[in-house]
């Protein structure tokens, strides 16, 4: 992992300290924050001589999980025409990572309880049990606490898997780490098209400093990629694809004010409610201080072309001096 960030340090810290125990695991965090990696990471920090084993749980049944899971005797059900083992044997001795978690099934939540109160379990078909000594962990991008409370996930086992807890911060809370990894995947990307990496321009890492980054890291590796796929040459890298995708996004997804909001709104409204002008005025300013003055990132972050931005302030030149 590449990060140069306090926050990140200091689960990693966490990491090391129980890695070596054998209760299960809980990782959440945002979709594309590093999840899978942390898991990886515990696993290789356990020592444990095992197999890592992975299963995505989100959209397998009750019967499916336990399937897949479990495994099967010979004969369980029509088309078992012979014995699978199952991942959970698989995965004996080692990790067996559980992934969107918070997408079991109740009757598969009580599966997996069991599993973890008696490390044992049936194979479908089978009335011997057999038993488990693969470490679990989970990780998820809900709420679990919320939605135990809403009776959507059982309370005990909540507790259970949540004994050695990680919360994966999203990219926004370690932008600190925007430089090491824009770095990081544009030598990913050349390399993967044999081209040669450019630098990186300063009005990009104003830029991306300024993005949100809903998708976390994997957004910003898909937007390098995409970046580098587009590089016609030259020894800095363009910025026009960043932008577009900043922009697109910005239209799309309104999950993610940039204050609490008031009143539903995603602004603060001051106790005297502001003209149109007076709040253009103060957008321009503020995406300007943000952009450390560069106008073009300053266009992007208000969702308009940079003509379009000039236009706004030689109309605010032209009222001041009037």
């Amino acid at each position: 992992m590449i990060t140069n960030s306090r926050k990140m340090r200091a689960l990693f810290q966490y990491l090391e300290a129980v890695a070596v125990s054998a209760e299960p695991v809980l990782i959440s965090g945002e979709t594309g924050a590093g999840k899978e990696m942390f898991a990886h990471a515990l696993h290789k920090l356990s020592g444990l001589s095992g197999q890592f084993v992975q299963v995505n749980v989100a959209g397998l049944d009750d019967t499916l999980f336990s399937d897949t899971l479990f495994g099967h005797r010979k004969g369980a059900f029509t088309g078992a025409d012979q014995n699978r083992p199952g991942l959970i044997a698989q995965a004996g001795g080692g990790t067996l990572f559980l992934d969107e978690i918070g997408d079991l099934s109740m009757a598969s939540q009580v599966k997996l309880l069991r599993l973890l109160q008696e490390h044992m379990y049936f194979p479908l078909g089978s009335d011997v049990a057999r038993p488990s000594d693969a470490r679990v962990v989970c990780a998820t991008n809900c709420k679990l606490a919320q939605m135990m409370r809403q009776n959507q996930f059982r309370s005990d086992l909540f507790f259970r898997l949540s004994v050695h807890q990680v919360e994966v911060p999203p990219l926004r809370e370690h932008k600190e780490d925007i430089p090491l990894l824009l770095q990081h995947f544009l030598d990913e990307a050349a390399a993967a098209i044999n081209k040669s990496a450019p630098e990186p321009s300063n009005e990009l890492l104003t830029l991306l400093a300024n993005y949100h980054f809903p998708g976390n890291v994997r957004e910003l590796r898909a937007m390098v990629f995409n970046a580098m796929a587009l590089h016609r040459g030259g020894s800095v890298l363009a910025m026009d694809s960043f932008r577009q995708a900043i922009q697109k996004q910005q239209k799309a997804n309104a999950d993610y004010p940039l204050a609490e909001p008031t009143d539903g709104l995603p602004v603060v409204i001051p106790a005297r409610f502001p003209t149109l002008d007076e709040v253009e005025e103060a957008m321009v300013k503020e995406a300007l201080r943000r952009a450390k003055g560069n106008q073009g990132v300053a266009a992007t972050l208000l969702g308009l072309s940079r003509p379009a931005l000039n236009r706004r302030l030689a109309r605010r030149v032209t009222q001041e001096s009037s």
